[in-house]
């Protein structure tokens, strides 16, 4: 019997037909790997509307919740370790979706939103909204330094499938957010200083 996803073979040892197969993540699907529950954030990533916009309140929700626990050195080694965990399992559930960057896949909003709050923090409401409304715009409307990390090693689209995703495209999935972090924090920066 097949599994209901493509393998965790090489890109290049996974047939034609598998990789020109799209899916649409399920409540299934989800359940179906779990490296599929981590890059969905458990579950955040089905949302119908949004799902960007949802991961990242879902990571302040987390974040809010932890945060009392953990000592700023924890806090570093939690975000290495969403960081290497969040590669292997955004690559291979993008890779099992068929698709080079799914707006499903949103552990990259949980990851780079933790490290605009892990350097914000302590902040009061109104600047943890204004922390999540600048990540949103720079995450969601990718202007220049974020669209140029969006762009880097997307591959092209071939005629007749999509492409191969590899780990260079699983790490591309994380570094535009996390450049848009960079931004956030930049502007949030610049306005404490002014």
């Amino acid at each position: 019997m097949k599994p209901p996803f493509p393998t965790d073979a090489a890109p290049a040892a996974v047939p034609v037909a598998l990789r020109s197969a799209r899916r649409r993540p399920t409540l299934r699907f989800l359940l179906a790997h779990p490296a599929h529950l981590i890059a969905l954030g458990l579950g955040s990533g089905l949302a119908p509307i949004a799902p960007g916009t949802v991961g990242t309140l879902w990571a302040w929700v987390a974040f809010l919740a932890v945060e009392p626990w953990l000592s700023p050195l924890a806090w570093a080694a939690l975000l290495a370790a969403s960081a290497a965990i969040g590669w292997w399992a955004c690559t291979l559930t993008a890779r099992h979706l068929g698709v080079a960057d799914p707006g499903a896949i949103v552990w990259d909003e949980v990851l780079a939103f933790w490290l605009v709050l892990t350097l914000v923090m302590p902040a009061g409401f109104a600047a943890q909204c204004a922390a999540f409304a600048l990540f949103r715009f720079f995450d969601a409307a990718k202007p220049g330094p974020v669209a140029w990390a969006d762009g880097l090693w997307k591959p092209g689209r071939g005629a007749d499938r999509q492409p191969v995703i590899g780990w260079a495209q699983g790490f591309t999935i994380l570094f535009d957010d996390l450049v848009a972090a960079l931004c956030t924090l930049l502007v949030i920066a610049l306005w404490k200083v002014a």
